[in-house]
Formats: structure tokens, C-alpha cells, sequence
């Protein structure tokens, strides 16, 4: 498959994973079998990574509290960081895990059941690793847009309209 149709597959599976191979064959305009073989390849040389379905929790439960920490780090050696951040992707509560440049080293996404949990799991885990020089913890309060979707998109109002 020529590379700016995998290049739209991409695009296409990243907006909507749940379209079928043959939905994908059909606006892409190629052959279904091609599509399942590009899928499979890219699956087998981790370009896709995997599946995942944007859940907004916040209309869900009111248990869950999601926290951006900021981690200044001295790394030991020259795979450091590498070695950092297998320690530190290891823990269940830690969602994304990002190296940055700037200010602080790496950007921990965690979740947690409240404020104190993460609190907690920030000085008792995260502070405690020898290398982290100090850490920064901000709490998200109020989730607009996630991963390129309008998490408070308003719905079209639909009714019609009725004129005397």
C-alpha cells in the first residue's frame, strides 16, 4: 500500500478504531485484504500500539482524580533516564510517562481514587527514588478536551420547531 494511504489508515484508526476493515477499504478505496495486511504489519512493527477507547469518567464516577506531576531527576550513567523510567512506568497508578525538556525532566500522568492516594503515591514512590531531586504535583480539575476530543461538546438541540 503506498505510504499516503497507510499515512490516511493511520489517521482514520486514530479518530475511530472501531471502523471495520471494511469500512476503512471503502473510504480509503483499496482492496479489504490490503487493508487487513497494512493493519497486521503495522501491528507487528509497533506502529500501532494498540487500541484504546476515550472514556469521559467524570460523568461516570466521581472517584477517580487524575494528577500531571513534573519530576526533576539527576539520572546516574548514560541510560539514566532510560533506567528512570523503566522504574518509574512499572507502577500501576502511572498512566502516560513522558521524557521533556525544559524546566523538569519528565511528566508523570497518575491516577489515583482521591487527592490524598496520589499525594500519598507522589512522596511515598515517586519522591522516595534516589535520582528525583523534587517533584511538582498539579491536580486536573476540570477536563476539556482530551487526546483531540471536545469532552463538553454540546449536543445539537434536535427538536423541531413548532410555529402557530
Amino acid at each position: 500500500m503506498q505510504k499516503e494511504k497507510i499515512l490516511s489508515l493511520l489517521r482514520l484508526i486514530e479518530q475511530n478504531s472501531g471502523l471495520s476493515e471494511l469500512d476503512l477499504s471503502i473510504m480509503l478505496d483499496v482492496e479489504t485484504q490490503a487493508i487487513h495486511d497494512a493493519i497486521s504489519a503495522l501491528e507487528k512493527e509497533g506502529v500501532i500500539c494498540g487500541y484504546h477507547t476515550l472514556i469521559h469518567w467524570d460523568k461516570i464516577t466521581d472517584n477517580d482524580v487524575t494528577a500531571l506531576v513534573e519530576l526533576r531527576v539527576t539520572p546516574q550513567g548514560g541510560d539514566g533516564y532510560e533506567k528512570l523510567a523503566e522504574k518509574i512506568k512499572e507502577y500501576p497508578q502511572v498512566k502516560t510517562l513522558y521524557l521533556m525538556s525544559g524546566a523538569y525532566d519528565f511528566l508523570v500522568m497518575v491516577t489515583g481514587q482521591n487527592m490524598k492516594e496520589i499525594a500519598l503515591f507522589v512522596s511515598g514512590k515517586l519522591a522516595s527514588i534516589n535520582e528525583v531531586q523534587n517533584t511538582t504535583t498539579h491536580f486536573i480539575l476540570t477536563k476539556y478536551k482530551e487526546l483531540g476530543f471536545d469532552l463538553e461538546a454540546k449536543k445539537a438541540d434536535e427538536r423541531m420547531v413548532v410555529i402557530p
